[in-house]
């Protein structure tokens, strides 16, 4: 009825729009990714759609996640249903934007587990919130286990890591978006 359409995604725009928010060339990128500067070209024109393993490089190299840039993918809409429903089914773990778009605010779903190694640092506030199971969190050196219900709170610049404690984990992240000046420019540790 009043739902967005589904088109493909194409993260084209919204790796071009990182990339240059950055200040970083193509070459660079290709550097940290240890992808091609002709792929990544053609991806930024929409001429090539990269694999999930691909986007998660291009966005490690750009110091956000796949799940931002594919957020980031389509127009954005004043109005926009996302359904449950209409997800394609992902091996687990599995993440989902929660906001198509280019916007204020980004939201994610994460079901499951996923690389609890992985180090995350956004320039923006952002809150966890624990909708099933429970998750194990490292963050300033200090290490705290929500569950179901509960809410963490990170102000930007907060490095930290996550893993989920409980197979069933459903963990919604809600965060300022990275294009936006929420805050100042804080010094990183």
């Amino acid at each position: 009825m009043g739902d967005h359409k589904e088109q493909p995604l194409r993260v084209g725009a919204a790796v071009r729009r990182r990339r240059r928010a950055l200040d970083l060339t193509l070459a660079v990128v290709a550097e940290r990714s240890g992808l091609s500067v002709p792929f990544l070209s053609q991806v930024e024109n929409d001429r090539a759609r990269p694999s999930r393993s691909s986007l998660e490089k291009v966005a490690d190299a750009l110091r956000t996640t796949a799940v931002e840039l594919l957020a980031a993918a389509d127009p954005a809409c004043s109005v926009d249903v996302v359904r449950a429903d209409g997800a394609e089914p992902l091996p687990q773990p599995r993440a989902r934007s929660l906001v198509r778009g280019h916007h204020q605010m980004h939201a994610s779903e994460f079901i499951g587990d996923h690389d609890a190694g992985r180090e995350f640092q956004y320039r923006n506030d952002q809150l966890m919130y624990v909708a099933d199971g429970a998750v194990e969190i490292e963050a300033e050196g200090r290490a705290y286990r929500l569950g179901r219900g509960d809410t963490l709170y990170l102000t930007g610049g907060v490095r930290h890591r996550w893993r989920a404690a409980e197979s069933d984990t459903r963990v919604i992240v809600v965060a300022v978006a990275e294009h936006i000046e929420a805050v100042r420019d804080r010094p990183r540790r």
